[in-house]
């Protein structure tokens, strides 16, 4: 042990220049103190600094979401349908850029944060900055208020259906949409079912309705799909005890030929809003397809075209899994239909080119 201390204390002496008659205690203070680990870190004063230099190699997913999503949103094209009704005051601080509103908007969808949970991620998470172009030293960053009067004013002038037509005019335009088929279907979204808030009531826009034996309380989103490339060209909301029936012929954009749908739509065809030159194909009831004789020929041909248009059918459920599933929307956010109805088109015109991004990615290479 004594000869340790003696080992400890000459290696100080000789590196820190410390007095060489130290007592044990003190010589591991002196240590601590003179640790590389700790030399900087252990004033309450002194922090390490990166002066803003990101050294890190690895691309994670979120960055490689993002980059990808930059390269196929029209930006330019939807700066112009919401610049008529963006006024800028003639006083003041100069508003933010409307493109920077618009893909904080995005970032919100994708990654399901309220308004004051993006004001504060845009603090904290550097690459949200840098993809809505704030990454800028002196940059201000809009608070929870800015973000709420966007989107308030999206809202007011329904530019969601907008954006909606822009995107599938693109994707049209490139190849990727076709319209000669749809398929329709429908989700529920479940709404706060509680009554413990200031009116001690349910929202009155929001309705209960049986699938199964299961109850649930919400709204439906009613979409239209390509039937070849699975992309969303048609949305409808209502509350969730309207029957997926009634909204199908409108859920049709008018050039198709064929129409496909669970069995849940049968009667379509025979409706008073039915178009003459669609020929709807509906899946059998469940109970019926079960009792085809499939030892004889007509039986397994029947079959078999109810397999061939389930393939067809299960695309309508692509977009589905990309809101619910990979942007996170589980539950309604807002009040009443028309607030989530902007919401639910919105996503289903990102999902769309989320779902086409590899494709317009190598067009534009």
């Amino acid at each position: 042990v004594e000869l340790k201390i003696v080992r400890e204390k000459f290696k100080l002496v000789r590196l820190h220049r410390i007095p060489a008659n130290l007592s044990w205690e003190g010589l591991q203070n002196s240590r601590r103190r003179h640790s590389p680990s700790t030399r900087f870190c252990d004033h309450p004063h002194m922090k390490q600094i990166s002066l803003g230099l990101n050294l890190s190699t690895k691309k994670t997913r979120k960055r490689e979401f993002l980059e990808e999503m930059d390269k196929v949103v029209p930006w330019d094209v939807l700066v112009q349908i919401v610049a008529p009704h963006y006024t800028q005051a003639r006083t003041g601080r100069p508003a933010f850029p409307i493109e920077t509103m618009l893909r904080i908007h995005y970032l919100q969808q994708w990654f399901g944060l309220s308004d004051p949970a993006m004001e504060e991620a845009l603090h904290d998470v550097p690459v949200y900055r840098e993809f809505a172009k704030l990454d800028g030293v002196l940059d201000r960053l809009p608070d929870e208020s800015t973000l709420l009067r966007f989107r308030h004013l999206l809202e007011k002038n329904n530019l969601a259906p907008d954006m909606l037509r822009v995107v599938n005019d693109l994707l049209s335009y490139k190849g990727l949409l076709l319209k000669t088929g749809t398929a329709v279907d429908a989700t529920l979204i479940n709404a706060p079912s509680s009554t413990k808030n200031a009116s001690g009531e349910r929202d009155p826009e929001m309705h209960q309705t049986k699938k199964g034996n299961q109850w649930y309380f919400g709204m439906k989103a009613h979409i239209g799909v390509d039937a070849d490339s699975g992309l969303v060209h048609s949305v409808i909301t209502t509350a969730a005890n309207v029957n997926d029936v009634t909204q199908a012929n409108a859920l049709l954009h008018g050039q198709e030929v064929e129409a496909y749908g669970d069995s849940g739509y049968q009667g379509a065809d025979k409706r008073g809003d039915a178009q003459s030159a669609v020929r709807w194909h509906v899946a059998m009831r469940p109970g019926k397809r079960r009792a085809l004789d499939k030892s004889q020929l007509k039986g397994r041909l029947a079959d078999e075209i109810q397999t061939i248009n389930a393939r067809i059918r299960a695309k309508v459920e692509h977009p589905f899994r990309v809101i619910k599933q990979q942007f996170g929307f589980a539950k309604v956010r807002y009040k009443g239909l028309a607030k989530n109805t902007g919401q639910i088109v919105t996503l289903f015109a990102l999902a769309n080119l989320w779902m086409a991004r590899k494709k317009l990615m190598a067009l534009q290479a």
